[in-house]
């Protein structure tokens, strides 16, 4: 039989990935990124947009939200690959938590490696996927610009691999946020914290990001207030910087620069950064109603990979949160590959539609928002399934540090519970 061919949308860590396990499956594998380079959210753009909330849709899109100090919140080890280790790999730093710099050299040697490169399309926007029926044969029209050169072709599959950090999530439920007059920012177009010298910085959101900015910011602002809504996070004056505070929810905001915090205290700030996350974006995806994707669900999807209906000739890698990220898309893209090679054999339709289903139930009787639909908690329990699936399982010592990870992030929290585990695990 003549091989499926199969559409790979994105060459960063998920998009390689897919590559190499579709190759693998002597599928025939396209893959299209927009950018000149390979590495996706990796390749750092000193760039930023226009539009410092990236709510203009006509802005110029900047595809990574790296800042240029960023370095990884998990060790080498956790960024590996079951047969290519970045453990084994010394770049430049032999730290446990390697700089952005280094990711990039690992997926670009990763790339050579497995002979990927010369299956990306470079400087190649995918501008529409749209499903059609031939004869009752689910095909993928894919349109795409190559350098300003539009062409048309017809896949038997498309994996989906665009990322989910580069279209800015806002809230909208704070009172006054929309009549602030002074300089706002999503931490997507952060880069240094030189801008914000001597200012006073409001911080929204405490997850790795908000943390991780708001310290560097510190060095060089007057003061920094960082919001949370988390009832995890202590409130109050920082142990560590004299010139910072955590507070909880902000209670209001006034048009000319006094933010109000549930906790009482009210600071005239110069600037709000916005460290809260981002939305699903996959603008090009035509499936006449079959999928939809609203703000940070994409539905619905059998184990956050196939829509049912579409299932398997449509697939998404990656788009889970709270995880680790190079773990779950290994074991997602072995899954897609076997798959639609028929080595291995998916539930029925209305299967696969009935657990997506009892999944939103169960998160509704929960009390859990429609925004943590693809949250799987920092737990190996997805990531050990979907190794099942095709043979494989976690190694032993893989799995041995994440349990410690995990314990060392409930027990301390963000603040601390990196210096904890390389207290075990080394420097």
């Amino acid at each position: 039989m003549k091989p499926l061919k199969v559409a790979v949308i994105g060459a960063g860590a998920a998009g390689l990935t897919a590559a190499r396990e579709l190759q693998r499956e002597s599928l025939q594998v396209v893959v299209f990124e927009k950018s000149h380079q390979l590495g996706g959210t990796w390749a750092y753009d000193s760039r930023i947009e226009s539009d410092l909330l990236g709510v203009d849709p006509n802005r110029d899109v900047v595809h990574s939200s790296l800042y240029k100090s960023l370095k990884a919140n998990l060790p080498r080890e956790l960024m590996s690959f079951t047969d290519f280790k970045f453990g084994e790999k010394i770049y430049n730093d032999p730290q446990m938590y390697p700089g952005h710099e280094e990711v990039l050299k690992f997926l670009k040697d990763f790339a050579s490696h497995f002979e990927l490169t010369q299956l990306i399309r470079f400087n190649t926007m995918v501008t529409r996927v749209e499903v059609v029926d031939h004869s009752g044969i689910t095909e993928f029209v894919v349109e795409s610009n190559t350098n300003g050169v539009n062409s048309m072709e017809v896949y038997d599959a498309v994996v989906v691999c665009n990322g989910h950090t580069t279209q800015p999530r806002l809230p909208t439920d704070i009172p006054g946020i929309k009549t602030w007059s002074r300089k706002q920012i999503h931490s997507h177009n952060y880069r240094v914290p030189e801008p914000f010298r001597d200012e006073i910085v409001v911080v929204i959101g405490s997850g790795p990001s908000g943390v991780d900015i708001s310290k560097e910011i510190a060095m060089v602002a007057k003061e920094v207030h960082m919001s949370s809504r988390s009832p995890l996070v202590k409130l109050g004056k920082s142990d560590k910087f004299n010139n910072m505070w955590h507070h909880s929810k902000i209670k209001c905001i006034k048009k000319v620069g006094s933010v109000t915090f549930e906790d009482g205290i009210s600071v005239d700030a110069d600037t709000i950064l916005y460290c809260t996350g981002y939305k699903l974006h996959v603008p090009f995806l035509k499936t006449n109603g079959i999928v939809s994707v609203e703000d940070k669900r994409i539905a619905p999807l059998y184990k956050h990979v196939f829509p049912p209906q579409l299932a398997p000739q449509l697939s998404f890698v990656g788009i889970a949160e709270k995880t680790f990220p190079f773990l779950l898309v290994e074991c997602q893209s072995r899954w897609i590959a076997h798959v639609l090679s028929k080595k291995v054999s998916l539930p029925s339709e209305d299967e696969m539609l009935s657990e997506v289903i009892k999944q939103y139930e169960e998160m509704k009787e929960k009390g859990l928002p429609k925004h943590a639909t693809h949250q799987l908690g920092y737990q190996l329990d997805y990531i050990e399934w979907m190794w099942a699936q095709t043979g494989m399982v976690v190694e032993k010592h893989i799995k041995d540090m994440v349990e410690y990870l995990v314990h060392c992030l409930v027990t301390t929290g963000l603040d601390e519970f990196l210096d904890v585990f390389s207290q075990k695990y080394g420097s």
